[in-house]
């Protein structure tokens, strides 16, 4: 194998960018974001574009881009952490506007990407899930099915043969597509949003981790290089909110890895297909997720080791080598003709699991503080809602985002070590070997392992 960290493929493609200044003592401002990937990203973006004269500073402990915005699988698409739920608590009508800003959202990403200048290799080829044992086929028409109460035409059923037609991989037994969904390079993405946001005047400090963020009279973000004072401070900080005092428990920072393979040449494309460069998943509980790059090679991302002891997070993307050979049988099972392709670059990163598994944005005027994350893997395209929802609340407006039922969404903390250990390790081990089950025994039916770990888990 070829590089295992160097923070992610996608970095190694476009080269660590140089670091910009470091906050250079105490400022105050009108906004603070904490964090800059795309969550802060956006945040300051919409923000700028709303009011010119804002104020507002970006603060972020390495590079903007070095957490999940650089090193996710690069799905734009409109799936959301929480949808099921929220139909529940809030009722159905409330989660389906949710749904059709979702669906929007991902056009509004493109466009946007458009206006700015942005090459981030955006192909807008849909998404594409495949069953590939009768448990999962089971799951997934119950998916479409579902799907279709937000709109008929939202996915199409393909069986075994059209699913092959679109890609084969091996054993399919039959698939969903969705047009809401494109292909994205994360680090293009990151990079080049941060270079608009600071075309438009605001602050970008790197370099620069906070350690507290502190409401009342004046909010402010503490950093070893100063204090950062403003009417608003916004948290953006998804895996790795844990770092900041009094936010262990808030969110549990997921890991989740990925491989890259070397260009694979004219004769695997021609046998496998993906023309249209959907992104791909499937209906496993340990899902997989995959794209094809747009020089030729397959990123492929699972679960891995889900979660270190005391919410610790990865060094510069490093991985265990256990879950590169986990990756690699997952490719070699999906596409048996990849079997004797380089795996050039394995890494790894973090993503943000609230308790009940909701994304949620807020804004507490009282303590003039404000926060959004929680996306559960689903955060390239729900960050730029959040980007939006964010400017709405700030700027003190009523309108259909500010409506929806993510914002002002409260659940409980996570349990204290070693619960949380032992609990996060407890589930996902009882998906593999729930998935190991539906494929021996070919049943058309969930493992009851798999039920049992979604209701200890609070899905």
């Amino acid at each position: 194998m070829g590089v295992n960290g160097g923070v992610s493929f996608w970095w190694s493609r476009l080269g660590l960018p140089d670091a910009r200044p470091a906050l250079p003592g105490d400022r105050e401002v009108d906004v603070c974001v904490v964090g800059g990937g795309y969550n802060g990203l956006w945040t300051a973006y919409y923000l700028k574009k709303a009011d010119p004269g804002l104020r507002i500073a970006v603060l972020e402990q390495r590079f903007c881009g070095y957490g999940a915005s650089g090193r996710n699988g690069g799905w734009l698409y409109n799936g959301f952490a929480g949808r099921g739920a929220f139909a529940r608590r809030y009722g159905p009508e409330r989660a389906a506007a949710m749904q059709r800003v979702m669906d929007a959202a991902v056009g509004e990403v493109a466009d946007t990407l458009d206006a700015e200048g942005i090459d981030a290799d955006l192909v807008r080829g849909g998404v594409l899930e495949v069953a590939r044992t009768p448990a999962q086929l089971a799951r997934l028409r119950a998916f479409a099915e579902a799907e279709r109460t937000y709109g008929a035409d939202r996915v199409q059923d393909l069986d075994a043969g059209e699913t092959a037609d679109r890609l084969h991989v091996a054993g399919a037994l039959g698939g969903v597509w969705s047009p809401h969904g494109a292909r994205v390079q994360p680090a293009k993405l990151a990079a080049g949003l941060a270079d608009a946001v600071e075309r438009l005047g605001v602050e970008l400090y790197e370099g620069t981790p906070v350690t507290a963020i502190r409401g009342g009279r004046k909010p402010r973000a503490v950093t070893p290089h100063g204090t950062v004072t403003a009417r608003y401070v916004l948290r953006a900080t998804e895996g790795f909110t844990p770092g900041l005092a009094g936010e262990r428990r808030t969110w549990l920072p997921m890991n989740s890895a990925m491989i890259a393979t070397e260009p694979l040449p004219a004769s695997f494309w021609a046998e496998t297909g993906w023309e249209g460069r959907e992104v791909l998943g499937d209906f496993a509980h340990a899902y997989m997720y995959a794209q094809r790059t747009a020089d030729d090679r397959i990123a492929l991302g699972g679960r891995g080791v889900p979660y270190r002891f005391g919410s610790r997070t990865d060094t510069d993307g490093a991985t265990q080598p256990a879950t590169v050979r986990q990756l690699r049988e997952i490719l070699h099972d999906f596409f048996p003709a990849a079997r004797t392709a380089r795996i050039e670059h394995a890494w790894a990163g973090v993503l943000g699991v609230p308790r009940d598994w909701c994304a949620t944005v807020d804004l507490d005027r009282r303590t003039g503080l404000g926060w959004a994350g929680g996306y559960v893997g689903s955060g390239v395209t729900t960050t730029n809602l959040a980007g939006r929802t964010l400017r709405d609340l700030v700027l003190g407006r009523d309108t259909e985002l500010t409506r929806l039922p993510w914002v002002g969404h409260r659940v409980r903390p996570w349990e204290p070590e070693p619960l949380r250990w032992l609990g996060v390790h407890a589930l996902y081990a009882a998906y593999h070997l729930a998935d190991r089950r539906e494929a021996t025994t070919r049943r058309p039916t969930t493992s009851p392992l798999a039920r049992l770990a979604d209701t200890v888990a609070g899905r």
